[in-house]
């Protein structure tokens, strides 16, 4: 964790989410998947760089969360790798643009991405994790000592899978999303 910084944030996320609804997301979207909207933090901090070599980040106690347990994890011999942290309602309103441009159907996009406005990203306490040796965001990580490391260790951090299989949300299972939530209960003893 290096710095804290404003950063970019969307311009107007009513209009993203307006935008979004023009492409085809239904009104009701979040009454029917059980989403509340997520609002973007006024700040984030920088938590390292992502496989791809781009800056990532998160709120500040999320961020805080995330350095423990990931030194917590690389102490047990696990390393845990960033794929993405925060996501802006504009930027996962271009998300959903390139996947209808690549012709992709609106209701198969949400069947794997959350619609703007909706993604846990834009909260700033969402992470998409690998680690050595398996693809970025494929279900293949779930056989990764790290997502057995997860699995057992991230609720100590506050870190929950926000997708497993069969969940509530119509959302595809992402063993790779882990999301912060400050009001759980760590039990650190």
């Amino acid at each position: 964790m290096t710095d804290t910084t404003p950063l970019p944030l969307s311009a107007d996320p009513r209009a993203c989410i307006a935008a979004a609804h023009a492409l085809g997301i239904p009104r009701d979207y979040g009454r029917t998947r059980g989403l509340r909207r997520m609002r973007e933090p006024e700040r984030l901090v920088r938590v390292g760089r992502d496989t791809q070599g781009r800056d990532q980040y998160l709120a500040a106690l999320a961020a805080r969360a995330w350095a423990r347990m990931r030194v917590a994890a690389a102490q047990d011999g696990v390393e845990l790798e960033i794929v993405s942290a925060f996501r802006s309602v504009e930027y996962q309103l271009g998300i959903i643009r390139r996947k209808l441009e690549r012709g992709q159907s609106i209701e198969a996009i949400l069947r794997v991405s959350a619609a703007p406005g909706y993604s846990e990203h834009h909260s700033g306490r969402a992470l998409d994790l690998t680690t050595p040796g398996f693809a970025p965001l494929e279900q293949e990580f779930e056989r990764s000592a790290a997502f057995a490391w997860l699995r057992k260790n991230a609720q100590l951090y506050k870190f929950t899978l926000s997708y497993p299989r069969d969940n509530p949300h119509g959302i595809a299972y992402e063993p790779w999303h882990w999301c912060f939530h400050e009001k759980r209960r760590a039990d650190l003893s």
